[in-house]
């Protein structure tokens, strides 16, 4: 997904230019008995899950985990039942309390919030998605999504105007006055997503939002997010288990297994430079023209190259230049506006599909 800013109430000073929105390192999140005495003993961190439980009782959640969510990116945590990344989402706002570690918001010190502060953070500042959609049976769609303004104190003229536009921005317009018991799931789930888009929050939080749905309804959500980042460049963070989703919604992807982050960096770098076997293994099956940029098929080109033949943009696919180069029988030149980078021929691309591109590693935590 491309990339774009938001201007929110909460980032207005200059101070905060180029300030991440959240700021991990170092977090922890230790279940069982005295967990803080995890993270401060180094000769544990080697273990593996079984032989921590076994020695100690204890299970880590979330293990030394650090990372940046930049403000209007998409920021996928993806891993398999049981890696840590539903417990790392609900660490951000702590509806789960983190062991150790540091955690900030625009700058801002999560740990040291009050209740207050911290109720401020979850009704304006970054909303959560879950993947069940908690609605009110009794009430309307309208009533649902305006159910987070009420609890802000928004008067109810205001709050049903604002809900009105949100449900019409998540094309559910006709449905207004009807219950979650008369909505398909991907109709409650667009619900659960307006109530969340109608505080106007500066991040949204998604918990695997998508994974009861069936996989057309599954697609049809997906496209519904990718629309929404692409209209108001909102920053969000997204958990889900899906490969598939990561790599189409994600600008960067962190991907987390027993807890650690093994290897963080764009869809690209992940499919292109897996960390290691485990990576690697995740991302055996993926269509790798599908995710590829023509960037890493790209050559020096010769004279008469830079000026003849079809063009494509950095960063188009590697799908599409293979499309072009089968038509036209020429390399195709890698534009950025009026100025060639490069080509891309039939040996490029071919290295590229079969793996020996070079894309560049992204960020692998020990």
């Amino acid at each position: 997904m491309s990339e774009a800013t938001v201007t929110t109430a909460t980032d207005t000073d200059d101070s905060a230019a180029g300030r991440p929105v959240f700021a991990v390192e170092n977090l922890w999140k230790v279940f069982g008995p005295r967990g803080e005495r995890i993270p401060e003993d180094t000769s544990l961190h080697g273990l593996s899950p079984a032989e921590l439980r076994e020695r100690t009782g204890c299970t880590a959640a979330v293990r030394d985990v650090s990372f940046e969510v930049n403000k209007g990116e998409v920021f996928v945590v993806m891993g398999l039942s049981g890696s840590g990344k539903s417990t790392l989402v609900r660490c951000l706002t702590r509806l789960i309390e983190p062991t150790s570690g540091t955690l900030a918001i625009d700058g801002e010190d999560v740990l040291a919030m009050d209740k207050a502060r911290l109720r401020e953070l979850r009704r304006h500042r970054a909303a959560m998605v879950f993947q069940h959609f908690g609605l009110l049976p009794h009430r309307s769609v309208l009533d649902n999504v305006a159910y987070g303004l009420e609890i802000q104190g928004v008067g109810k003229a205001e709050r049903r105007a604002k809900a009105l536009d949100v449900v019409k921005k998540v094309g559910l317009e006709g449905l207004e006055q009807r219950r979650p018991g008369q909505l398909s799931g991907g109709q409650q789930q667009r619900v659960g997503l307006a109530r969340a888009l109608a505080v106007d929050p500066e991040v949204l939080l998604f918990d695997e939002p998508f994974s009861a749905l069936d996989p057309l309804i599954r697609r049809d959500m997906q496209e519904e997010v990718v629309r929404l980042h692409r209209e108001e460049g909102r920053t969000m963070v997204f958990i889900t288990h899906d490969l598939g989703e990561a790599l189409k919604l994600g600008d960067r992807i962190a991907l987390m297994r027993d807890g650690r982050v093994v290897q963080l960096g764009t869809p690209e770098e992940i499919v292109g430079s897996p960390a290691d076997d485990y990576v690697r293994d995740f991302v055996r099956d993926v269509a790798r023209a599908d995710v590829m940029t023509v960037r890493s098929a790209m050559r020096p080109a010769d004279a008469d190259e830079e000026t003849r033949g079809a063009a494509l943009a950095p960063d188009a696919k590697v799908a599409e230049a293979i499309e072009a180069v089968a038509r036209t029988g020429f390399p195709v030149r890698v534009m950025d506006g009026k100025r060639c980078l490069g080509v891309v021929d039939h040996a490029g691309l071919l290295a590229v599909v079969a793996g020996a591109g070079n894309p560049g590693k992204g960020e692998v935590v020990a």
